[in-house]
């Protein structure tokens, strides 16, 4: 079993996946931090130097998904940790959702997820304190209007993070979710920032700086009794009726 820490984390571009990048370097990690975008991916990560690779990744393709961990292997040695965090929002009514943007969002923020934990699970069982985090999303906690696709596939991807922690919990592997509110990334749009905002209790959106000390916890040995667990980081979102 090897001791190295090596993260793999999807939708690292920008905003809270950056973030985490970030916050794992300065936590002695090495990362392969994965996205589409891959010019903006390379651009956020050019600081991090040899403690960090970027790989273009569609989280929808298995094939892309082997590349990508054998990659990771290739150049680290090992693979302990992975962040499912790539996610897209969608918005529609039932009027006005289609087919395709509703299986849109499920393949990336479910099948993505799924794809992932079964292509790292043969590292992950030789890693010592391995562990998994997926991003899930106030959105899996209450019913937003006009979130159909969204919704859904984030509580669907509630039910995964609990099916694989009670599946890997006897191998050793941890999994868990972070439970984000509202947080100033480009998902966002100035508007809907703003609007956000003015009603949020703690009169301002969360920072990416913030979901990123999550996860880092839920990596670490300060939570290796910890798994199946949600993590809700939505300043108080959730306690607000209507």
């Amino acid at each position: 079993m090897t001791t190295d820490r090596v993260a793999l984390v999807t939708g690292a571009a920008r905003g809270q996946g950056a973030a985490i990048v970030a916050k794992l370097v300065s936590d002695g990690f090495r990362v392969a931090a994965t996205d589409l975008v891959i010019g903006d991916l390379r651009r956020s990560t050019a600081d991090h130097g040899d403690a960090v690779i970027a790989l273009e990744l569609d989280v929808t393709s298995a094939e892309q998904w082997q590349r990508a961990v054998h990659t990771v292997v290739e150049q680290f040695g090992s693979l302990s940790a992975l962040v499912n965090n790539a996610g897209v929002l969608h918005r529609a009514s039932f009027d006005d959702e289609t087919q395709d943007g509703f299986e849109g969002s499920w393949r990336v923020n479910c099948l993505g997820p799924f794809l992932g934990i079964r292509t790292a699970l043969p590292c992950l069982r030789r890693a010592a304190g391995a562990a998994i985090v997926n991003t899930c999303s106030t959105g899996a906690i209450r019913p937003f209007p006009n979130h159909a696709a969204y919704g859904s596939s984030k509580w669907a991807l509630r039910g995964l993070t609990q099916v694989a922690a009670a599946e890997l919990a006897p191998e050793g592997i941890r999994v868990n979710a972070v439970f984000p509110g509202p947080v100033a990334t480009p998902m966002l749009d100035e508007t809907t920032q703003e609007r956000l905002a003015a009603r949020a209790v703690t009169g301002r959106l969360g920072r990416p700086t913030e979901i990123a000390d999550a996860v880092e916890f839920l990596l670490s040995e300060r939570a290796s009794f910890i798994t199946g667990s949600e993590l809700v980081v939505d300043g108080g979102q959730c306690l607000q009726i209507g």
